[in-house]
């Protein structure tokens, strides 16, 4: 069941290279027919772990291993647990999401919807992963489309930021490797497996212990992106087509956290507790900068770009408190929020840019009397995004907010409710300038509300983020027995 969550998009995209260039509408239904079987079996996957499952931390629908480069002892393995499931269900929901949001691609149609199963592929890849080798594999996996997916259907500024994004994540990749073949030489007899790894890591040496964890921790930190390693995402993002911006937000972002907690949290708890006031000081840092540097912006996706860094930079905070479940929680919490209401936000950026061909916030005003539909869903979202109570946002904050202050430095926490704060204020002035005012008649008269393709895109992130906000408890079930699991693991 696991394999077809990557073997599928596979085939898919094998499927759209055989289609007719011609046969564009061909094309994009294939795509998004294809995608609806991953996102089928992940939320089948997710119901069915939610009843039978969520009770104990072991790995569920395991496959394998079985041995695949037997030289090397390298395993065909997979499996996963209440931290990866809610990513599938994020990542297959999201990769449909954006396929019917990508209709607009005219340029390389067939090039296009290929590049983004392949995607699929690799980041279904790399949340049930077992073995390190075929991990690694996944994580590069996504690096060649998201490159390409960039690079040629982008912005005026397309090759400098596809470049910056490969360059940055590959220079990640390479510390990650070195980790990866110090715990395959320390380990005896040799192995990759992570789960035989998690065990291997503590008795290692203190030297090597901290050199395998800051290795990973500079590879994921890449990823997240943590401050300062952060200056990679504003470029990809802006010239990124709206699709991809979606799944880079939604989806990969949450990849170097969830490695966070797959890999390294666990993996080296002496290591972890000494750095543990750092790596939380590096997220009040990306909490504030990105509050701030949002409120700057001129263009629409850069401030919900940089709005990304200060949300990550909760999940950074909640990670340096990991003596405590509830802020490990409220990471996850916050990882799924982001992606629901991000996601969300760049969909409609995209909207708006398709119709009016600029990001401008200066741009408009009074487009609530001409788009009402538009403006209403945008509205939501960004009170989910400044973390109004009743939807998932507020949740997430609050619980690592809670998690936090018993596990971390209080005045570190307290400076970082300003993130709230500021929050509040570069969304609600974006509300004020795009939607409230005098209506520009004569520049936006022409403007056509959302339609019926785009909405149906977008209802379901809008669902989701109500329902987390209102009901929170089914989610937290989830994932309780696997996160007390992976706080012992980091409290040894």
């Amino acid at each position: 069941m696991l394999s077809s969550l990557v073997f599928v998009p596979l085939a898919g995209m094998i499927l759209v290279m055989l289609i007719p260039k011609d046969k564009i509408q061909a094309i994009r239904w294939t795509s998004v027919i294809v995608s609806l079987v991953p996102m089928l079996v992940s939320f089948w996957i997710t119901w069915d772990y939610f009843f039978n499952h969520s009770g104990t931390s072991a790995m569920a629908y395991v496959e394998g291993p079985y041995s695949w480069i037997p030289s090397l002892n390298i395993q065909y393995y997979l499996g996963v647990d209440g931290i990866s499931v809610p990513m599938l269900f994020l990542t297959g929901l999201l990769s449909t999401v954006s396929l019917l949001a990508s209709f607009n691609i005219t340029n390389r149609v067939k090039e296009y919807f290929a590049f983004f199963l392949l995607l699929e592929a690799g980041m279904m890849g790399v949340f049930v992963a077992l073995d390190f080798f075929l991990f690694y594999v996944f994580w590069e996996i996504m690096l060649v489309p998201m490159y390409f997916l960039i690079g040629v259907w982008g912005g005026p500024r397309k090759e400098y930021a596809a470049i910056k994004f490969f360059l940055y994540t590959l220079f990640g990749s390479i510390f990650m490797l070195v980790s990866i073949l110090i715990l395959y030489f320390t380990s005896e007899p040799h192995t990759l497996n992570m789960m035989a790894l998690l065990d291997h890591g503590p008795t290692m040496g203190h030297t090597l212990q901290m050199i395998c964890f800051i290795f990973f921790f500079i590879a994921f930190a890449i990823k997240v992106p943590v401050w300062p390693f952060h200056t990679w995402l504003p470029d990809a993002h802006v010239e990124a087509p709206t699709a991809v911006s979606v799944i880079l937000a939604g989806v990969l972002l949450k990849m170097g956290t969830y490695a966070m907690l797959r890999i390294n949290w666990p993996m080296f708890p002496q290591v972890l507790r000494e750095l543990s006031f750092w790596i939380a000081l590096l997220g009040v840092i990306a909490i504030i900068y990105g509050a701030l540097v949002s409120m700057a912006q001129k263009d629409l996706k850069k401030l919900v770009a940089y709005s990304s860094v200060s949300h990550m930079g909760y999940c950074m905070m909640a990670l340096g408190a990991f003596t405590s479940v509830g802020a490990i929680a409220g990471c996850m919490f916050q990882m799924v929020s982001h992606g629901l209401i991000t996601g969300a936000l760049f969909l409609l950026v995209g909207v708006i840019y398709d119709r009016a061909h600029t990001r401008e916030i200066a741009a408009f005003g009074g487009l609530g009397a001409k788009i009402p539909v538009y403006t209403g869903i945008m509205v939501l979202f960004s009170m989910a995004a400044l973390g109004l109570p009743g939807m998932s946002g507020f949740v997430a904050e609050f619980m690592i907010f809670v998690g936090a202050f018993s596990g971390l430095n209080k005045i570190m926490v307290g400076i970082s409710v300003l993130g709230v704060v500021l929050g509040a204020t570069y969304m609600l002035r974006m509300v004020q300038r795009v939607f409230l005012g005098e209506f520009n008649m004569a520049k936006w008269g022409g403007l056509t509300d959302i339609n019926a393709r785009e909405i149906i895109a977008v209802a379901p992130l809008a669902v989701l983020t109500i329902a987390i906000g209102v009901y929170p408890k089914p989610l937290a079930d989830l994932m309780q027995a696997t996160l007390e699991h992976l706080v012992n693991l980091m409290a040894r």
